[in-house]
């Protein structure tokens, strides 16, 4: 009996434990900053900014800028190739491809291709192409923006789209369900389950993700069935990036950026 009883305290503080975990990141320096929206960086350790609808590409000593008034306000950047940053514009079924000088180096408006695509999200895949989810048909495409060839890869999709993000390999996408699927470039879905109720998410791969709700970040480990509150001084903020175990908040006196490693 004195064994079962003990057993049970041992499980017990093992669940409590579990949930009251805490990773504290390492403050590593301040930048301020009164733009519109922080991007986040890139490997050489520039970052990026939007203010009055101009993108800018900042380090210590230069400050490159790119804007195009003519296809109105840029919706969203994808910043994973540093040497072929892609601009969305919503508005104007339109997206612009820049170098690392923030030269335009290519222009594609979805409007003028001989297959009906009105994209509602983007972002930079593989082989030369682009992910595309087309609202025309509800489905996710790619689009190979050498070649200005689409080939659609997925069924239709069920829910509509309330966020997503994506690398060279997989799409991923939160529906206004909540749930979090993945697709990768052959059009495999894969249901990873329920998001928490959030105010911000960054999805860091098929299995971990960052989330906010009331100002508090939570890293959530699907596979280990594991959250855990991460730990910073800022009490409120606008906006959080994460990339390659930098974790950036973004408030309205400016950037503190923390190393973070996570497990």
């Amino acid at each position: 009996m004195k064994k079962l009883v003990f057993l049970l305290f041992i499980a017990s503080f093992s669940v409590v434990s579990s949930q009251n975990q805490k990773l504290t990141p390492t403050k590593i320096d301040f930048i301020r900053f009164d733009g519109d929206a922080f991007l986040g960086y890139d490997s050489f350790g520039f970052y990026y900014t939007i203010k009055n609808n101009v993108f800018s590409k900042i380090s210590k000593r230069d400050t490159l800028e790119y804007k195009n008034i003519s296809l109105g306000k840029i919706t969203t950047v994808d910043l994973q190739n540093p040497l072929k940053i892609v601009l969305f514009y919503e508005n104007f079924n339109s997206v612009i491809v820049v170098d690392n000088q923030l030269n335009e180096t290519q222009k594609i408006n979805f409007s003028d291709h001989t297959i009906p695509i009105v994209a509602s999200a983007i972002g930079i895949a593989s082989q030369n192409q682009l992910w595309v989810y087309n609202t025309m048909n509800q489905q996710l495409g790619l689009y190979d923006y050498l070649g200005n060839n689409y080939k659609t890869i997925s069924v239709p999709f069920t829910e509509n789209i309330k966020n997503y993000s994506s690398d060279f390999n997989v799409f991923h996408w939160i529906d206004n369900k909540n749930s979090w699927y993945v697709c990768d470039i052959f059009g495999k879905i894969i249901s990873k389950g329920i998001i928490p109720d959030y105010d911000s998410v960054t999805i860091i791969n098929e299995n971990q993700f960052i989330y906010s709700k009331n100002s508090i970040l939570i890293l959530e480990d699907v596979e280990k069935g594991k959250k855990t509150e991460i730990e910073i001084s800022e009490k409120t903020f606008k906006k959080f990036c994460y990339k390659d175990q930098i974790l950036s908040i973004f408030t309205s006196a400016g950037i503190t950026n923390y190393k973070i490693t996570i497990p």
